[in-house]
C-alpha cells in the first residue's frame, strides 16, 4: 500500500471481512466479473480498476460460497478520471471462474451482488460460452448487466465491430428477459473508457465503465423498502426472552414492532435490537443483528421473523431453476440436502420439466441434468420452510443441493414459486396405525432388500426366504424386479434415469407395506448406492436390511439363465448392468451372501437367522406356531 492513502487509509488497512461488517449499512456496490475466455478479468480488476487509485486498493479477500474453486473477491476504490462524470467510489469485484465446477461462484455470489460485468471480445464475438454466461446471469437474477466489448481497437472498423457484438448480445439477452443491459467499448491494454473517457475512441460518446457502475443502486438499498424478513441463524435465552441472531434479508425493524415467526406462524413482539453488543434503534436490510423477541419458545435456526401482516410464505413443494455443477448427473427421485436461507432440509427433485438449450433457448425434454445443465424442475422437501421467490429476495429464494454423504455442492437453484399442491394436500389421520398392525401380526415389519448382478441368485434366495417366513406365520410380500416391470413400472426402460425412478417407486411401495406391518422382500439389481440409501432413509432404524448376493461377474455370466449377458455382449441389449452400465457394490450391507459358494437353501437359512437375531421374528413364538 502506497503512502498516499491519507483519507482512505482506514479502509485499506483492515481486512475485507471487517470492512464489510463495519460498513454494511453503506450499500457497497458488489459486482461479478465474467469472461467466457478468461483473458481479461484480472487485467480489468487488477491493472485497470485497482491501478486507478495510486494509493492501492486491495483491502483483502473473503471466502466464497464455493470454497477454493472460486477466485477471491477484491475490494477496489476507483477515483474518477479525466472526462468521467463519476465521483470516487468503492466496489467489491468478484471474478467468476470459467471452470464448470466453479461456476457456482457466479450463482452463489449473485445473492449479494448487484451487477454482472460480461467481457466479450470483438475478435471472437458471441460464442456458445458467451450465451451460456448470459443465460446464467439471467437465472442468477442480476438486475443490472454491463457488457464490456474489448479488442475493438484491433478490428478494421471498431465501431462496426462494437455495434455487431452489442446487437447480438442484446438480442439474446432480450430472450432471457434481461431488462437493464448497458454495452460499452473498453481497451484493456491501455485502460481506455474504463475510468477515463476514451480519447482513442472518438466514435464512442457514451459513459465510461466507472460512470455506469456509479449510477447503479445497490441491491441492499432496494431491499430496505421491502417487507421485513430476518433469517434466524442462532437462538439463545436472555432474561426470559429469546435472542435471535441473523441476517436482515429485507425491510426495517424497530423495537416494539409486532412480528410473525415462520414456519410456526406465531405472533410476537420485538423488545430489543443489538449488534456487536451495542443497542440499536432499528435494523435494516443487509445488517447482521440480534433481535430479542417475546413468545418465541421453540424457535430455532432456519426460522424467519417477518412483518406481522405480510409474513414470509411457507411451503414444501416448489418449481425451481437448477444449475447442475457435478459430474454425477441429477436424476429425479434422488435425495439431497437442500440449504435454503438458514435451513437445511431433505429434498428430492420429483420432475425435470425441461432443460434449457443455451444456444437457442429451446426447452428440451430431459430425464437427467448433467454438468453445467440448466433445468426447470419440481422439488419436494421433507418439511415446510419459509421462503420467497428468488426474484423477490435472493437470500430466501436461492438454495444449494448437497450430497448427503460427501458434502459436495451438487447444484444451485432459484425458487420460482410454491406449487399449489403443497397447500392443498394434508396428511389424513387414521385410527389404525403401524403399531396396531404390528400387534395384530405378532412380528416386526421390515424390508429385506436383495441387490446384486443379474444371475447372482437374488430372486431364487428371496423366494426361499418368503417360503420359510410364510411357514413361520409371518405376513410377507415379495416384490421382484421382473414382475414389477409388468405393472407398476411398465413405462420405464433401462437407462440410468429409468433405473433411478424404478427403485424410487419400489422403495415408496415398500414403505407403505412396512406401514401395513409386512415383511417386504425386494429382489432388484438396484445398481446405484444413492437409490439403495434413499430406500433405507424412508424407513426407521432397524427396518431395512440390505442383502448383497455377491457373485463375480464371470460366474453370473456363466449362469445367464435368461440369456441376457449373451445379448448384451452382442450389442443387442443396451444399458445392461455389469456390461455397459455400472453396478456399485454395497459398502456395508447387513448380510453378504457369497452365492458363488453358498447354495440357495443355506443362503436363505442365513437370512432367517439374521432376522431372529435382530428381533424381527420372536424365536419362542415361531417355535410354538410350528408345533
Amino acid at each position: 500500500m502506497g503512502s498516499g492513502a491519507q483519507g482512505n487509509e482506514s479502509v485499506f488497512a483492515v481486512s475485507l471481512d471487517r470492512y464489510l461488517r463495519d460498513n454494511q449499512h453503506l450499500g457497497l456496490l458488489r459486482m461479478t466479473v465474467c469472461d467466457p475466455v478468461d483473458e481479461g478479468v484480472h487485467t480489468l480488476i487488477g491493472r485497470r480498476l485497482v491501478d486507478s487509485d495510486p494509493a492501492g486498493s486491495i483491502a483483502g479477500h473473503g471466502p466464497s460460497g464455493c470454497g477454493t474453486l472460486a477466485p477471491a473477491p477484491v475490494l477496489v476504490h476507483v477515483r474518477s478520471g479525466p472526462g468521467s462524470q463519476a465521483t470516487s467510489r468503492s466496489f467489491l469485484a468478484q471474478p467468476a471462474s470459467t471452470d464448470p465446477g466453479a461456476l457456482c461462484s457466479l450463482i452463489i455470489d449473485a445473492s449479494d451482488n448487484d451487477v454482472a460485468l460480461l467481457l466479450v471480445s470483438a475478435r471472437s464475438g458471441v460464442t456458445t460460452e458467451v450465451r451460456r454466461h448470459v443465460c446464467l446471469i439471467s437465472h442468477a437474477g442480476f438486475r443490472h448487466v454491463i457488457v464490456v466489448v474489448t479488442d475493438t481497437e484491433q478490428m478494421p472498423d471498431p465501431r462496426e465491430a462494437f455495434d455487431r457484438v452489442t446487437e447480438a448480445v442484446r438480442s439474446f439477452a432480450d430472450r432471457v428477459e434481461i431488462d437493464k443491459l448497458t454495452a460499452l467499448p473498453a481497451a484493456l491494454s491501455s485502460g481506455e473508457n474504463i475510468v477515463s473517457a476514451a480519447a482513442a475512441m472518438p466514435w464512442y460518446q457514451g459513459p465510461t465503465l466507472t460512470d455506469c457502475l456509479t449510477a447503479i443502486e445497490p441491491e441492499v438499498s432496494r431491499q430496505r423498502n421491502a417487507h421485513f424478513r430476518l433469517m434466524v441463524l442462532q437462538v439463545e435465552e436472555r432474561g426470559g426472552h429469546q435472542a435471535c441472531s441473523g441476517l436482515v434479508a429485507s425491510g426495517t425493524v424497530r423495537p416494539g414492532d409486532r412480528v410473525r415467526i415462520q414456519p410456526m406462524g406465531r405472533e410476537s413482539r420485538v423488545t430489543g435490537i443489538s449488534a456487536a453488543s451495542k443497542k440499536l434503534d432499528e435494523a435494516v436490510a443487509g445488517q447482521s443483528v440480534t433481535l430479542t423477541v417475546e413468545n418465541a419458545a421453540g424457535i430455532g435456526p432456519g426460522a424467519v421473523i417477518s412483518t406481522i401482516n405480510a409474513p414470509a410464505e411457507v411451503a414444501d413443494q416448489f418449481e425451481a431453476r437448477i444449475i447442475w455443477l457435478h459430474e454425477q448427473p441429477l436424476y429425479p427421485g434422488r435425495k439431497y440436502l437442500m440449504r435454503i436461507g438458514a435451513s437445511t432440509v431433505d429434498a428430492v427433485v420429483t420432475d425435470i420439466k425441461y432443460e434449457i438449450n443455451v444456444d437457442n433457448l429451446d426447452h428440451l425434454a430431459a430425464n437427467k441434468l448433467e454438468l453445467s445443465g440448466i433445468g426447470v424442475c419440481n422439488l419436494a422437501l421433507d418439511r415446510p420452510v419459509p421462503f420467497a421467490p428468488y426474484g423477490d429476495n435472493r437470500d430466501l429464494g436461492g438454495f444449494l443441493l448437497i450430497d448427503r454423504l460427501s458434502g459436495d455442492t451438487m447444484g444451485v437453484g432459484m425458487l420460482n414459486f410454491a406449487l399449489r399442491r403443497a397447500h392443498n394436500i394434508h396428511l389424513q389421520h387414521v385410527d389404525i396405525d403401524k403399531q396396531a398392525r404390528v400387534a395384530q401380526k405378532g412380528h416386526r415389519p421390515c424390508v429385506l432388500w436383495f441387490t446384486g448382478l443379474s444371475g447372482s441368485g437374488k430372486s431364487t434366495v428371496a423366494n426361499l426366504v418368503e417360503r420359510r417366513l410364510h411357514a413361520l406365520g409371518a405376513h410377507t410380500y415379495l416384490l421382484d424386479g421382473d414382475n414389477v416391470r409388468h405393472g407398476l413400472n411398465r413405462d420405464l426402460g433401462f437407462t440410468d434415469a429409468d433405473r433411478v425412478e424404478n427403485i424410487r417407486r419400489v422403495a415408496e411401495v415398500s414403505k407403505l407395506m412396512v406401514d401395513a406391518g409386512l415383511v417386504v422382500i425386494t429382489a432388484f439389481i438396484s445398481p446405484f448406492r444413492a437409490e439403495r440409501r434413499m430406500a433405507r432413509q424412508l424407513l426407521l432404524e432397524g427396518e431395512f436390511f440390505e442383502i448383497f448376493t455377491d457373485t463375480p461377474l464371470e460366474v453370473a455370466e456363466q449362469r445367464d439363465p435368461k440369456g441376457l449377458y449373451k445379448k448384451a455382449r452382442r450389442g443387442d441389449l443396451k444399458n445392461f448392468t455389469g456390461i455397459d452400465s455400472p453396478y456399485e457394490r454395497p459398502e456395508a450391507p447387513e448380510i453378504r451372501l457369497d452365492t458363488g459358494a453358498l447354495d440357495p437353501e443355506s443362503a436363505a437359512d442365513r437370512v432367517i437367522r439374521h432376522l431372529m437375531e435382530n428381533g424381527i421374528l420372536a424365536v419362542e413364538d415361531r417355535v410354538a406356531r410350528s408345533r
